[in-house]
């Protein structure tokens, strides 16, 4: 069950499709394999970034059964965020059932100011009870601005284990947030950076206790927090910038997920690069940018090297 210790690296997971459309179920479950063998310690599905709303209440379990399946033990976190709460709370009724760790909710747009937010969200949380559940902090996505008192104040739920801050710029946020925590102005709670990791370093050095997002090479997240935490800032810097293009090419609103599914085919996570319908299509332009930008990684760092050589 996830608590709120946890620490680490959380990989969320893109839903593979076939070229027709179809849950690509072989591919979920070599993703899911592929990703706990990269030192992650734990996956999120169903979340932004996993085109949920693109998905039936029958293919959302279906997912969810194959990843906790093959997922070698690693916790597992079901994003089931929607309008209303009665989705919710069957999501996460049969997502806890089949063997999750927790649940992920973010408000949806339209709450007007502070109270609301936090009134939707408090019953969100009952209507997941007795899941453990994170707050998605992502106001580019619906335009609601939790500040920190409103987290404080939702953090007094001991169901709500952790926060994925993903406000932006949200350094400063984090670190007011660690600060609450350390002056006991808030109840402990795992704060988790977002993004595609565009600002892990300077994140953990705030004070996250991790990072959960999708990058393509998550072997990179998890070696860059091994680095700082060793203390080598330097060659944790070095790392972080070989594959900073790349991760800002990932981040793109609106293209970035066809971005990551193009490189994770590539390299034999996933079979197609599929996005289910509506979704975008990369031009041959952008694919020979990003197959520039693998060449480049691979002389930098070996996880890319068999990519350089394709």
């Amino acid at each position: 069950m996830l608590t709120a210790d946890a620490n680490g690296v959380c990989v969320i997971c893109p839903t593979p499709f076939t070229p027709d459309g179809a849950l690509d179920e072989r591919s979920a479950a070599g993703m899911a394999e592929a990703y706990a063998a990269t030192g992650a310690t734990g996956l999120t599905i169903l979340g932004i970034m996993g085109e949920a709303p693109k998905l039936d209440a029958e293919e959302a379990m279906r997912l969810v059964r194959i990843v906790l399946k093959h997922a070698n033990g690693l916790p597992v976190i079901v994003g089931v965020s929607a309008p209303g709460y009665a989705p919710m709370r069957a999501l996460a009724e049969r997502a806890m059932e089949a063997g999750a760790a927790g649940v992920m909710i973010a408000p949806p747009a339209g709450l007007r100011g502070d109270d609301a937010a936090l009134s939707w969200l408090q019953g969100a949380a009952e209507a997941v009870s007795p899941a453990p559940w994170v707050l998605q902090d992502y106001p580019q996505s619906n335009g609601i601005i939790l500040p920190p008192r409103v987290i404080a104040a939702l953090a007094a739920d001991p169901r709500c284990v952790m926060l994925k801050a993903e406000d932006w710029p949200g350094l400063d946020k984090i670190a007011t947030l660690v600060g609450m925590m350390a002056k006991g102005e808030m109840r402990r709670i795992a704060i988790y950076g977002g993004n595609g990791g565009l600002f892990l370093p300077e994140e953990t050095m705030r004070g996250s206790d991790g990072v959960m997002t999708g990058y393509a090479f998550p072997e990179m997240l998890v070696k860059l927090r091994a680095l700082l935490a060793a203390g080598g800032r330097e060659a944790a810097m070095d790392l972080f910038e070989a594959h900073l293009p790349l991760i800002r090419t990932e981040h793109q609103p609106g293209l970035g997920l066809a971005v990551r599914k193009y490189v994770l085919t590539r390299r034999g996570i996933i079979a197609h690069p599929t996005l289910r319908a509506p979704g975008p299509k990369l031009s041959d332009a952008t694919r020979a940018e990003v197959d520039a930008m693998l060449a480049r990684l691979g002389r930098r760092d070996p996880v890319a090297l068999k990519l350089a050589a394709e």
